[in-house]
């Protein structure tokens, strides 16, 4: 199972320089879990670049119109309880916005408690390390392996850049702010 974050799901209808590889990732399995408050997110980010760039507002709601059918058929965490509670610890041990803390929250409870089990895609660096802390799951190796896949020098080197800021993160944050 993979649980996607925002973050990733944005550049699946948008150009951005991660499109290639997080398109490859959805191919190797099309299975899309997600928190029930992504929708808001990814139309905030819809409606944020459409009041940046209204010269592009048509393909914008072209974009979004395909997003939103695409996420009629993804499956949805909407369990806030158990979410909520998960997030509440998040945020003490990781520096993440609240938002963040849900995602994870909702990724941990799609996995239904067995975090080992999980995939978590995620363009942000902050919340990979977060992850990866309250997961277990190695992200840079997942990206680096799909990114093979992917076949592109683009998005090696996006990667490379990823894997750079993660280690950046550790050495900033080594261990958890509490213990």
């Amino acid at each position: 199972m993979k649980f996607w974050d925002t973050s990733a799901i944005v550049p699946l209808f948008t150009a951005e320089p991660q499109s290639a590889m997080v398109r490859t990732w959805l191919r190797t399995d099309p299975g899309v879990t997600v928190w029930a408050l992504s929708r808001i997110e990814l139309l905030s980010a819809f409606a944020r670049r459409a009041r940046l760039e209204p010269a592009m507002v048509k393909k914008i709601r072209e974009q979004r119109r395909l997003a939103l059918r695409a996420y009629e058929l993804w499956s949805e965490v909407t369990a806030l309880e158990n979410v909520r509670t998960h997030a509440e610890k998040i945020v003490e041990i990781h520096p993440l916005k609240a938002a963040d803390a849900m995602q994870l929250g909702a990724a941990i409870v799609a996995a239904e408690e067995k975090p080992e089990t999980l995939n978590f895609v995620t363009l942000d660096a902050r919340l990979a390390e977060a992850a990866e802390k309250e997961v277990g799951v190695r992200a840079e190796l997942m990206v680096s392996r799909l990114t093979l896949l992917a076949g592109c020098r683009e998005n090696r080197i996006w990667a490379n850049q990823r894997m750079s800021a993660l280690n950046m993160l550790r050495k900033r944050w080594p261990q958890p702010l509490l213990s």
